[in-house]
This record gives structure tokens, sequence and C-alpha cells, in this order.
């Protein structure tokens, strides 16, 4: 009769709570019983395991054996616990040294013939593991993306022979490394799109202080043009961004995160996409699109066009910056503060006025009413994007200015910034917005007269002061003045065709 416990890591939302395997083989009828509220996947490790050991060239012992995953009330799920089953039954049954299995952490999914298979979660599983004091020991195909943590090693194997020779002492295990890729330059620069002028700026305030923006106008005017040139402007993730955003990431895939290493999320779901998609869901929680565009960008293309309890749905993230998910089995938090894009046409033929209009002012405000006031009080910026004035086109077309001229503005405003209060305008605080944005008297009297004539909160007074404050701070200048709140007033264009809409009507 043997018993040995080999530690192990669940994947319980960017958390990797740690697990027990223990294994107790004792007289009896050759079987195999699997307990700690195992998935069906889990449960399946039986048969892998033991073909992994048998054509490995160790002997599967032909007696009663128990495994037990603790803690017993924490669900279990995936093939990641192939490998410390593996090594636990192979110690029970004196077939591998127990000295070392204390030092270390084992994660991976074996195959028939005993090689060894990447995981999802591998990043916080190694960082969970080397803030306890051990190393992890995982698939070589993990290896890239583990490799990006750079507090400690962690090791990687290709097989289960060369994991039991590592714990014989007959051999080394491979030390997890990372190769780092150059930055490419953006495809997509914002030099291609022509005219839109004030589109340009208004992407370029964005960037500078994390905004979300809404971009209104009729069809093919160059909205989601702008929306995916603006990770092209946006600063390069730093070590503790990327590190969040590829341990998110690693939940829902195993491989090929360092390839997006520093990179600015980008999601664009389809506006089809259900709530779960989109903010995170399932028994065991997984991320949605809102976490998987941490410390990026979310881009929602023809926004009325998504489910209208889908989108009230990113009002509470949105102000928050994370998410939590609340199910039977398990409440998970996941961290969501990314910068929100929405692009809509004004009216279901695209147009609101004109020759191109086909609808009535009662048609177009049951279409932007798909959309409720308090998610379109999210948004810091509203402009229009209209069509090109006529020969626009036929004209010889001037360079315009580069994305990467116009990241040079953006690092030294957020400079500023970041030296003021420590984050970037987005992010104030009402506290941290009284300090930093402070008017003067006539210019806060003004700014009020404007927003009772366009019906706005004071939600809108706050958003209007930060992106007034990250205008000032692209021009350089320590104070906000009037001309840097009539620019901030003047991105508020789904509240005047909301006013000229109604004034239509009467």
């Amino acid at each position: 009769m043997s018993l040995s416990k080999v530690l192990t890591r669940a994947a319980l939302g960017v958390q990797a709570p740690l697990v027990t395997v223990e294994v107790h083989i004792s007289k009896g009828l050759p079987a195999l019983t699997l307990v700690g509220l195992p998935e069906t996947t889990v449960k399946e490790a039986r048969e892998r395991v033991r073909s992994a050991i048998i054509n490995s060239g160790f002997t599967f012992p032909a007696k009663r054996v128990t495994i037990n995953l603790a803690p017993a009330d924490l669900p279990k799920e995936g093939g990641r616990y192939d490998l410390p089953i593996a090594i636990a039954i192979l110690a029970a049954s004196e077939q591998l040294p127990d000295a070392k299995l204390a030092h270390y952490e084992f994660l991976g999914e074996l195959a028939l013939n005993g090689a060894l298979c990447g995981v999802q979660a591998s990043i916080p599983a190694a960082m969970a593991a080397l803030q306890a004091g051990r190393q992890m020991v995982l698939a070589e195909e993990n290896q890239q993306d583990v490799g990006l943590i750079q507090q400690g090693e962690t090791l990687v194997g290709k097989h289960l022979l060369e994991i039991c020779a590592f714990l014989h002492n007959q051999s080394t295990l491979t030390v997890a490394h990372y190769q780092p890729e150059a930055l490419q330059q953006e495809s997509q620069d914002l030099s291609e799109i022509i005219g839109q002028e004030q589109g340009r700026r208004a992407l370029e305030i964005t960037a500078a202080g994390g905004h979300n923006l809404l971009l209104l106008g009729p069809p093919g005017t160059g909205k989601t043009m702008l929306a995916t040139r603006l990770p092209g402007i946006m600063p390069p993730l730093d070590d503790q961004e990327a590190l969040e955003c590829a341990a998110i990431n690693s939940l829902v895939s195993s491989r090929n995160l360092h390839h997006q290493w520093r990179r600015r999320p980008f999601r664009a779901p389809h506006h089809s996409a259900s709530l779960y998609a989109l903010v995170g869901g399932g028994a065991l929680p997984r991320p949605g699109e809102i976490s998987l565009a941490h410390n990026g960008v979310l881009f929602l293309d023809e926004l009325p066009e998504f489910d209208r309890k889908v989108l009230d749905a990113l009002r509470e993230p949105i102000e928050s910056g994370e998410i939590a998910i609340s199910r039977t089995r398990a409440k998970v938090t996941y961290p969501a503060r990314f910068q929100l894009i929405g692009a809509m046409n004004p009216s279901p033929t695209g147009h609101y006025q004109g020759s191109h209009n086909r609808c009535t002012p009662q048609q177009v405000l049951r279409y932007l009413s798909r959309l409720s006031g308090p998610f379109l009080d999210r948004f810091d910026l509203s402009l229009e994007i209209p069509l090109l004035p006529s020969g626009t086109l036929s004209q010889k077309q001037e360079v315009s200015e580069s994305s990467e001229t116009v990241l040079k503005r953006v690092l030294a405003a957020r400079q500023r910034q970041i030296e003021r209060a420590g984050k970037i305008n987005a992010h104030l605080s009402n506290p941290e917005i009284a300090q930093c944005c402070v008017l003067r008297q006539d210019d806060a009297i003004w700014l009020e007269a404007v927003l009772n004539s366009l019906g706005l909160s004071v939600r809108a007074w706050q958003r209007i002061l930060k992106v007034a404050r990250t205008i000032a701070d692209l021009a350089g200048e320590e104070t906000i003045s009037r001309q840097h709140l009539q620019e901030a007033v003047g991105y508020r264009s789904i509240d005047r065709l909301l006013i000229f809409l109604h004034n239509s009507l009467e």
C-alpha cells in the first residue's frame, strides 16, 4: 500500500488555485477511481494516463488505484491534470522517487504515446507557482508563452520519459525562454485616410487620453478605417500590461500568445454576438470580448444592430474596469479596462438629412432608441463622419500625417498625464477631476449653460472636462481654456442629433 502527492494548478479565471493530486494504491481488484469534482474531460484522463504510462515503458499497477483531486469542492476541467496524475501514479507505485516532487508543480496533457501537449491558462499557473516558491513543469508547446514571465524559471519537456528521467536525476529539463520579436509597424496607417481631418483629430484625442469614441455617419465615409487605425497611434504595452493581456488570452488559447506581446488588443465582434460572448460566461466562466480587449480597443461596428441588453451590460465594466461573473459553481472577476469605439449610421437608410434620406424623424428616433441613453452617456466623444465634399477624390491628394507622427504627440501627452496624476485622463476619479481639471469661474458658468441646453448629465460634465484636459495636454498647456472646452463640447454630435430630431417633431 503506497501514497503519493503531486502539486498542480487549476484554471479559475485569471487565478490558478493550487490542486493536490493524491494517489493511493491498495490491494484489491484492478480498478481506478477518480474523485474531487472532475468534469468529463478530467475523467477521460484515466485512459490517456494508462496508455501513456504503458507506452512509455512503465508498468501500470494492477491494483486498486484511488486518485483524489483536492480541494474536493473546486471544479476541475480539461486535460491539464494528465501529467500530475501520471507522475503521482508512478511515484505511488515506486517507479519514481518522490524526493523532488515537493519542489515542483506539474501541468500538461498526455498523448497516448506519452508525448506532452500544451494546455490553456499556462501563464497564470506558472506565475502562481513562482509566487509559491516552486517551479512549474509543463509541455514544450507552452514554452514561448510562459517564457514571457521574467521573474523566474519554468521547465518544459516533450515527453513523459523526459520528466521521469529528470526526477531520477538522469537528465535536465529545458528552461522556458521567449525569443523576442521586433514590433512591426502597423500596416494600416492614418496617412491612407482621405480627408476626414476632424475624424483624425478625434482619434488622436481618443488615443492620448484613453477615451471612448462614437463615430456617426453615412455608409462608406471611413468610420471603420478610422477605428482600425487607433491601435497604431496608441503606446505599446508595458511589461505589466502585456503580461495581463497574455494571461487572459492564455485562458482561451494554448499557444502563439508571444506573437501579440506588447501589442494593444483590438477586438471587433460581430453584431450578432451574444451577451455571454461579449462579457463572458459559462458553467466555469470564460473571458468574453471585453476582457480579451483589456488594455486595448473594443470596436463595435453597426452599433444599433447589437441587442440592447448586450450593450447595456457594458455600462458597468466601462466604469469599473472589470467584470464579475457569478455562476452556481464559481464566481470569477476578469479585468476589462478597454477603450470602446462604436460606429453607426444615423438612420436605417444611413442618412438623416439631404436627398439620400428616405426616413421620417419618427423612424430615425425609433432607430436610435435601440441605444439606451445611459449607454450613449458612456462615450466621451461622439463625432459625425460626413461624406467627402464633391471633387475631393478627383483632386490630387496631399500626403497627410502618418501614424508614427501622431504617435509622438500621443506619447508626449500621455507622459504629461502620468507625471500629473499617475494615470491617463480617462481613468481619473471624481476627486482627481476636481484637482486636475480646474476651470475659471466664467468658463464653468459657460459650460454649465451648454450642458443645460443639451440636456446632459453630470457624467457628461465630467467626461467633457476629461476630454478638454486631454486637448490641453496635446497642446502642451497646463490649464484648460475656453478654446479647449469648446472643442470638447464640439465632440457631442449624438446629443445635437437627438435635439435636432426632437425639434423636427415639434
